[in-house]
């Protein structure tokens, strides 16, 4: 490895091609991680413990079980990327924006996911011993993949060289600082490729080719029955999903999306909508609603926090409005009111009350900004919950039972189809679950059409103005207050939709489930983290910071106490590599990212 120091880097005027951190040329480095990616898919095949005590079956030659699947997934993506990187006929579409950063990050998950595995196998059965001489094969094979990509020449960038005056920990900072973007350097790729056009019904199948894969990975991911496959989940789909973004594959598909933009939209729910046809336990089915009201809710706060620039802390309140409004004229015993309304009236009190509070906490509280209008709203946020507490009888009217909540709201029978029951539809059994799940799934639609018309609406162009810069927009014209007013109200009354769906597939609403922070979600500390998280004025960004931020708390219920502290180190490391979130707008991209190169037209609110 080549050393930079501080008098070459002061005369260092552009980037320079130099070897990788590992001392191999360039020929032996694309060989070693090639050869190591196929090797790696090949010891999947092989046995690498002799005992089904470890979960998985990895006691099989000749067929991939539990996390060996994941590892045969690194290794067939490092193979792909290294072979395209030799100009292989067929495969230059895999890597439009090159090929070195991506092998190193495919690369990497098979590493991991390797070690992973092999690492819980000693420490599950308790002896080296339990390991088959396939996983050894497995962990120095994938070991060399590793070794070989890191080795692949890149470029460096120009570095500047420590002030003189500098004391020694403003020294440490520099260097470890140049490090950091030297290593980075080593991941960075070059500009997309151009793809050629093809027809519109090609590129068509091409969409539903992928959203078909996106269900089977958000399928594989919500069905993993034990621990550690869905650990060597998280681990291979992170770094493989950066390895097709730094090829530049998730580029090509934006641009085909953004050219098919009400097609990808509606293959989209049609991909969300078989979900519940592939599932036969209603244990993933109930997950999959839950995430769902959870994303919805968080596209909901994408209005507040991400076109309007309101810090908002208290907005799982508005959630807790529907709910409580739908299981109190729903027919519950618990409710002293002693009405029935059907669904569809239900469902537009629930809204229309979570708006009413919507306006009512935001008259008084929009005219702050910044740090004191999110204090104000983290004091409704918990206003709320301890109201709901004290309506008991006894410190209050007697209206929601206090801390044992609304209880037996029936289940929804709307225009005589009853969501509690199992019914079969061509041979598919839909029960309870997934009835609840497609109901959710319709109202996702509606939260998503609203906000993509409102997004581009006069309205919305008016809310990134503010966003931007309170002041200057004022100066234009824009009635600031009126604007962030609407905002308020319509982001509350898309919570309040989707809390009256919560409240019926629960059958309870108890005060507890509104809190600002807790270990389960939802909650408004995750609703936040998911719009920011997912990525702040897009449509999928919230949708999927959403669906994740539900998924990997309930799935890491094992690590107990620790669940949150390894969930904020996880986040921590996830913003500082990422900070503009998984699917970025692009203006916040190029905000963030100063090396970024403008593009030359900006990327909807909607993309």
């Amino acid at each position: 490895m080549t050393t930079i120091t501080a008098d070459t880097a002061n005369t260092e005027k552009s980037p320079t091609t130099e070897k990788g951190f590992i001392a191999l040329s360039e020929k032996t480095a694309r060989l070693l991680a090639t050869g190591g990616g196929a090797l790696t898919a090949l010891s999947a095949f092989l046995a690498w413990t002799w005992t089904t005590a470890y979960p998985g079956n990895l006691t099989v030659y000749g067929y991939p079980g539990g996390l060996q699947v994941l590892v045969l997934i690194g290794g067939i993506l490092t193979t792909l990327f290294g072979l395209a990187s030799y100009g292989v006929k067929g495969l230059s579409w895999l890597a439009p924006a090159g090929t070195d950063a991506a092998i190193k990050l495919s690369a990497l998950a098979a590493f991991v996911t390797t070690w992973y595995t092999v690492v819980s196998i000693v420490v599950e059965l308790g002896a080296l011993v339990d390991l088959e001489p396939g996983a050894a094969f497995a962990a120095l094979v994938s070991l060399a993949a590793v070794i070989g990509a890191f080795a692949l020449p890149f470029k460096r960038p120009a570095l500047e060289g420590p002030d003189p005056d500098d004391n020694d920990w403003d020294k440490f900072k520099h260097e470890a600082g140049n490090k950091w973007a030297t290593f980075k350097a080593s991941f960075a790729t070059g500009p997309v490729t151009p793809a050629k056009v093809l027809p519109a019904w090609t590129e068509i199948l091409l969409i539903a080719a992928v959203l078909g894969l996106g269900l089977l990975v958000f399928t594989y991911g919500i069905t993993t029955a034990y621990q550690e496959l869905f650990i060597g989940f998280l681990i291979t789909t992170s770094f493989g999903a950066a390895a097709l973004n730094k090829a530049g594959l998730m580029a090509r598909l934006t641009t085909l999306t953004n050219r098919h933009r009400n097609v990808a939209l509606v293959g989209a729910f049609a991909a969300a909508a078989a979900f519940p046809l592939t599932q036969t336990d209603d244990q993933y089915a109930s997950l999959g609603v839950n995430i769902l009201i959870f994303a919805t809710v968080a596209l909901g706060l994408n209005i507040v926090v991400g076109l309007t620039g309101l810090l908002d802390l208290g907005y799982v309140a508005f959630l807790g409005v529907g709910a409580y409004t739908a299981a109190l004229v729903s027919g519950s015993p618990n409710s002293p009111f002693g009405v029935q309304l059907p669904f569809w009236a239900a469902l537009l009190a629930g809204a229309a009350a979570s708006m009413i509070f919507g306006v009512l906490i935001g008259a008084p509280t929009l005219r702050l900004r910044g740090d004191y209008l999110a204090i104000v709203t983290l004091g409704f946020g918990e206003i709320f919950r301890i109201s709901m507490n004290n309506l008991d009888g006894v410190s209050g009217p007697d209206v929601t039972n206090g801390p044992n909540g609304v209880a037996n709201i029936p289940n929804i029978n709307l225009f005589g189809f009853d969501f509690g029951a199992a019914h079969t539809f061509l041979g598919f059994t839909i029960g309870r679950f997934a009835n609840y799940f497609l109901l959710m799934l319709a109202i996702t639609l509606i939260v998503v059409l609203v906000f993509r018309r409102s997004a581009e609406s006069r309205i919305g162009r008016a809310w990134v103005a503010i966003r931007e810069d309170e002041t200057a927009a004022e100066a234009m014209g824009i009635n600031g207050f009126r604007v962030k007013l609407i905002a308020f109200a319509l982001g509350a009354t898309l919570a309040g939709l989707a809390g009256v769906v919560q409240a019926h597939v629960q059958y309870t609403v108890t005060p507890d489930q509104y809190q600002f922070a807790n270990a389960v979600p939802p909650n408004s500390a995750f609703l936040l983290a998911a719009v920011v998280l997912g990525g702040m004025g897009t449509i999928s960004g919230p949708l999927v910071g959403g669906a994740l931020l539900f998924l990997i708390p309930n799935k890491l219920q094992f690590l107990g106490e620790y669940q949150l502290l390894v969930f904020g180190f996880a986040l921590i490391i996830l913003m500082r590599l990422r900070p503009e979130g998984l699917i970025p707008n692009r203006r916040n991209q190029l905000e963030l990212h100063d090396e970024a190169a403008a593009p030359t037209v900006l990327g909807k609110a909607g993309v």
